[in-house]
């Protein structure tokens, strides 16, 4: 059996030392999960995400990591990430190093670790300063006699951490909206913890298969956590909590205020439940403002199948 608790999926699956990826682009961000990490005092982690925006910031803050493997770094619309920069310029509460990419050089590796290939070929590299910082973006002869080719290694997470609409209990996934590299750093990963907003009938997912973009065969752990990604959004589930991202740009300029947050509402509380019973005691009807709307997709017919 598969289904599983958000507390128990971490501590299985996520040690010290492992390098996770908590993907999602914009949407479907995995913050209960990155909660738990932090709950659970996990350390020494390496941190793999094409934009690590605020669940970085907090699980660097609460010291979770040691180096961070990343595309694109910022609060998204809003400014810098505070935390990280403290822990780059200051080694602050833990020194962190950094490997950069572009986004399409960590598809790269993503699609490389996916396939079973040792590397990535792309041109993005080419006459750009982004090699001379990271030693692992290198160059090979084209073997067809055209200028030297750029290569990326694959990425193979320990732990692939992917928030999603719902699955069936053995965890073939549903996702739509905005898709990221879900699919891809699931095939990547060594093991495959998938977060819904439902668990949903075998039956429904083979009534739309076209949405299913992993299939159980590899997934480890499913675990049904409503409102799981808040305050990122969840497509037809809940919009962006654009508040919390505009307060977190206040708070994290200043350690002591970071720490004090973490210590109320990660640390504070058990569990992500707890978590959104104080969400709701602080903002009641918070789910009604960010309520999606309606905007159903049309039928289709995908005719008899066996």
């Amino acid at each position: 059996m598969k289904l599983t608790t958000l507390h128990n999926a971490i501590a299985q699956y996520v040690h010290d030392g492992d390098r996770i990826a908590i993907e999602g682009f914009t949407a479907f961000i995995g913050f209960a999960a990155a909660h738990e990490i932090i709950r659970q005092r996990r350390r020494d982690l390496t941190l793999c995400r094409m934009t690590p925006d605020l669940i970085y910031d907090q699980m660097i803050a609460a010291g979770c990591a040691s180096k961070l493997v990343f595309s694109y770094l910022g609060n998204p619309g809003v400014g810098s990430l505070h935390c990280i920069r403290r822990a780059i310029e200051k080694g602050l509460p833990t020194p962190l190093a950094i490997e950069e990419y572009s986004h399409f050089g960590m598809v790269g590796r993503y699609m490389a670790g996916a396939a079973g290939l040792p590397f990535f070929p792309l041109k993005n590299y080419y006459q750009t300063d982004l090699p001379g910082a990271n030693p692992e973006i290198r160059f090979v002869d084209d073997p067809y006699g055209g200028r030297p080719v750029a290569v990326v290694p694959a990425l193979n997470p320990d732990v692939a951490i992917i928030h999603a609409q719902r699955c069936d209990a053995q965890g073939n996934t549903q996702i739509w909206g905005l898709i990221g590299m879900q699919k891809e750093v699931a095939f990547a990963a060594k093991h495959v913890i998938v977060i819904v907003e439902e668990i949903v009938s075998e039956d429904i997912i083979r009534s739309d298969p076209n949405r299913t973009l992993i299939p159980h065969i590899i997934v480890d752990a499913v675990v049904h956590q409503p409102y799981g990604a808040h305050p990122s959004y969840v497509q037809g589930y809940y919009d962006r909590d654009n508040q919390r991202y505009l307060e977190w740009e206040q708070i994290s300029r200043d350690q002591t205020a970071t720490e004090a947050w973490l210590d109320e509402w990660v640390c504070g509380v058990d569990s992500h439940e707890a978590y959104l019973a104080k969400l709701e005691r602080e903002e009641p009807g918070i789910w009604q403002r960010l309520a999606p709307g309606e905007s159903p997709s049309g039928p289709v017919n995908y005719g008899t199948y066996i």
